[in-house]
């Protein structure tokens, strides 16, 4: 497998330990072998073996999880990496949980590099917080502490009644750009949309480097979608006076005086770009990449403000449907991703995708966790916004 292991230079020190005596167990509850190639790094950095345990789909389709060693009174970390199928993945995960909760493991810490389902952390119009759900899920199951990367929203760390360590890709992403991005002093960082901007001005000021935030009709803020607040409509059909009618009001008794004004609709602005790109190499950075004609219509804008080369910076490469063709025939040069989700299927279809390697900041968190350390190192130099 092509992977480029940039890692930050910092001194995480290691020892090979026998697995009898560590006190711990590293187990992974993919059933797909492609899965599991992160949790076999991670347990190789950590000089441990992965936990005996098998992961399958029954013929109906049910989960089954058995566990083939003793857990009883250790540290478990459960690595799950999201493929394609989340709702499997999900329940693997459940399951595992759960029949290492009943096997009376001390502590059972979940390592979900990518938090599936976080793009749904917010009410949407007779909609739900399936996030939140999710996190009611994994504490009921038996989880006791989550370690993630780059969460979609970090408020989502409030919905779990237990520890959440939000750890970042950035150091990996910024070393990349600074080794393997020729003349990157030449380039400009570019938030896709201006809720991305302080992502991109964390970038920017790390890397010394200009900002461009493109606006436009061309994109749709997630905040920008109904989210119940307008339920039910404010229209109604009245007669005979212009009071406002309650459903509640079940002898339709109007309430004289009372005119709630109406909100306008937004009309957002021809597309620009607020920043000079014109002879610049463009960096977009984003949380995740999934569907990406956003981002292949972005390049197509930068290339026609005179951004000669255009980058992809994202920590979750989802990269679905027909995302790698599309990003094959686009404008964009190359499109830089972590491991946290498995893509390896998706750089066969198109060359353009590069791998990152995170599993180092994931092993130094979970052999910290164990040892009862400080994560404060993990998080030198992170801003709240960052």
């Amino acid at each position: 497998m092509s992977l480029v292991s940039h890692s930050p230079k910092l001194s995480y020190g290691y020892s090979k330990m026998n697995i009898s005596k560590s006190g711990y167990r590293v187990f992974s509850a993919n059933s797909t072998t492609a899965c599991t190639e992160l949790a076999k790094r991670i347990t190789e950095r950590l000089g441990v073996e992965l936990g005996k345990s098998v992961v399958y789909q029954e013929a109906n389709r049910e989960t089954r999880v058995d566990v083939k060693e003793s857990v009883r009174g250790q540290d478990i970390f459960i690595i799950q990496t999201i493929p394609r199928d989340v709702n499997t993945a999900i329940m693997e995960l459940l399951v595992m949980a759960y029949a290492l909760k009943t096997s009376c493991a001390k502590n059972i810490i979940g390592v979900i590099p990518y938090f599936p389902y976080s793009k749904q952390c917010k009410m949407r119009k007779r909609g739900s917080i399936v996030c939140k759900l999710l996190a009611s899920m994994l504490a009921k199951a038996g989880l006791t502490h989550i370690i993630t990367m780059d969460l979609h929203q970090k408020e989502i760390q409030g919905f779990f009644s237990f520890p959440v360590d939000n750890l970042r890709a950035s150091p990996f992403l910024i070393q990349y750009i600074q080794e393997e991005i020729p003349d990157y002093r030449n380039a400009i960082i570019v938030a896709k949309t201006p809720s991305a901007a302080k992502r991109a001005q964390s970038y920017a000021e790390r890397l010394r480097l200009g900002l461009a935030v493109m606006h436009g009709e061309a994109h749709h803020s997630e905040s920008d979608m109904a989210d119940g607040r307008h339920s039910p409509p404010l229209s109604r059909t009245t007669t005979g006076h212009t009071g406002l009618e309650l459903p509640c009001n079940r002898h339709h008794i109007p309430f004289p005086g009372i005119e709630l004004p109406i909100m306008m609709a937004k009309e957002k602005p021809p597309i620009t770009v607020v920043g000079d790109v014109g002879g610049r190499i463009a960096i977009i950075v984003d949380d995740m990449i999934d569907d990406v004609e956003d981002f292949v219509a972005a390049a197509e804008i930068l290339k026609e403000r005179g951004a000669y080369k255009i980058y992809i910076m994202a920590t979750h490469g989802l990269l679905s449907a027909d995302a790698p063709r599309l990003i094959e025939e686009s404008a964009i040069d190359e499109v830089v991703v972590t491991n946290t989700v498995p893509h390896e299927v998706q750089k066969l279809q198109c060359p353009k995708i590069k791998t990152v390697d995170v599993s180092m900041i994931l092993a130094e968190a979970i052999r910290r966790i164990h040892n009862g350390e400080s994560m404060a190192y993990l998080f030198r130099n992170i801003a709240v916004d960052d």
